[in-house]
Parts: C-alpha cells; structure tokens; sequence
C-alpha cells in the first residue's frame, strides 16, 4: 500500500502537470470508486472544474479547484494516478478518467477497486472521508515525545499497532512502520505501556526524519514515474528490515524474523530491537 513518501512522489509529480488545466469530461468505469458523492452527481460537479493545485494529508490526495471546491483520493492497497496523452490505450483496470484542457487524461487505475474518490462543494464540510480523523503528519512540531506518550502511554496494544493508527500520526503504513522500530532499536511487539521517555524521544525523533528520507529517496522524474505506470517507487534499496525476513541484518548479522501484529506481518532484528516489560 502507498504510504506517505509514495503518495507525496505522486503529489509532487502529477501536481505540476494539472495545475491551471480544466476537466473538460468525466468518465467513471467503476462507480465504487466514487465513495462521495453518487457517481453522477460526482461527474456532473467535477466536468468543468480549473484545477488550482494540489496538496496531501496523510495518504489522502487533495485537489483543489479555482471555485473553491475540493476532490479527495485515496490510492488504498494498488491505486495509480497518471496524467497521459489522450489516446492512450487504457489500462484494464482504469476507474476514473478526467479529460484535460490541453489534450491530455488524468487516469485512475486500481487493480484491487479499493482506492476511493470524494468531491466537496465550496464551503461544504467533510465528515465521510476520514480526514478529519488524522493525527498530525510526521513532520508537525506537535508530533513531540510528550505527545506520544499521552496517546500512547497507557494502551496494552503493541507499538507496531500504534504507529499503524492513522488518528495517532497520519501516513506511516506497513514498510515505515517496521523501519521506525528498527532505527528506534523497539520490538514492534512491545506494549505501548511498556515504552519509557527515551523510547518516545527516540520515536519522536525518528517519524520525521524517515519520513524525510524516504520522500527524497523516492524522488522521480515525470518521465520515468510515468514509464513506470505510477508504481515505481525507489525506496527498497534503503529498506533495512522490511520485506526481508530470515536475511541477516545489515547492522549485526543476526537473522532477521517476521511476525505477525495485530493482522500485519512484520519483520524485526531480534537482537538490534529489544522488548521492554510493561
């Protein structure tokens, strides 16, 4: 699933290429895309709309409109957003497909159908995307050691879960999540009640700088990510532990074991990571 580094490479490649352009049609191929609202109400309201920009909240896609209204995407498990020259034999599993001014498409293909749209009026609240349930993003001075401990202090659940929790801090999936751990030397499995300060200076400290590095290290040209049909993400050279289970750890050597967290696989160094005792 894309997390945050992956969805800000999208943002910042597909951003530039729709700015001040207008939707001059809609086609909706699949209407469970449209989560908000009715798939006709959304064509209807979206064609002819001059996109203003585009910005993210957490793994949520932002676009804003000269008129003031709003469309949200989330790309889910395997959603791809592309902007290509009209004409361009579409893919299988295209969704959505918006008509720009200027000859080119801004195409959604998701292969699973759980990525999902939301368009807002001007002026209109937003109480269905979930949005409004995000904790900060990683990089915001109120993400501190004092604030996960207050949120995090007290559960029994297992860090791992916690991270996940996009009400705690927004963007960190499955692949971040598993790197975090291992920078802070935690078990993913520890209890969050078992964390002492350092532990929540260290994560403090950690979200946002891996989050940082692997936004840069995703960096791609327009070209390439389009050649690459919007899935070509180049942070699995710098991963540590994720993705690679009974491989020995770059750091000691110990063999590196995956378990499973609240529904999650999740790889760990069982000598680098330590658990702590509640």
């Amino acid at each position: 699933m894309p997390e945050l580094p992956e969805v800000e490479t999208v943002r910042r490649v597909i951003g530039p290429q729709i700015r001040g352009r207008r939707a001059e049609a809609v086609s909706v191929l699949s209407e469970s895309a449209v989560a908000y609202p009715r798939a006709e109400v959304f064509r209807a309201e979206l064609a002819g709309q001059a996109f203003a920009g585009m910005g993210r909240r957490g793994k949520f896609l932002i676009f804003d409109f000269e008129s003031g209204d709003r469309m949200l995407l989330h790309l889910r498990m395997t959603g791809r957003l592309l902007v290509v020259p009209a004409g361009t034999a579409a893919e299988k599993h295209t969704c959505v497909v918006i008509k720009l001014s200027g000859g080119d498409e801004l195409r959604f293909a998701d292969l699973r159908r759980f990525g999902r749209f939301w368009y807002f009026k001007s002026g209109e609240e937003d109480r269905v995307s979930g949005v409004f349930r995000l904790g900060p993003e990683p990089d915001d001075p109120a993400l501190t050691a004092g604030y996960l401990a207050e949120k995090l202090g007290g559960s029994r659940r297992a860090v791992k879960e916690a991270l996940l929790d996009q009400s705690v801090v927004a963007g960190i999936g499955n692949i971040y999540s598993d790197e975090i751990l291992f920078s802070c030397g935690i078990r993913p499995d520890t209890p969050c009640r078992g964390l002492g300060p350092a532990d929540f200076e260290a994560l403090a400290a950690e979200i946002p700088r891996a989050i940082a590095f692997f936004t840069e290290k995703n960096s791609i040209a327009p070209g390439e990510y389009l050649a690459g049909g919007g899935s070509d993400y180049r942070n699995t050279p710098y991963l540590r532990v994720y993705g690679r289970a009974k491989e020995p750890c770059r750091v000691c050597g110990e063999t590196l074991v995956r378990t499973v967290i609240g529904g999650r696989g999740s790889v760990f160094c069982p000598r680098c990571q330590k658990g702590r005792t509640e």
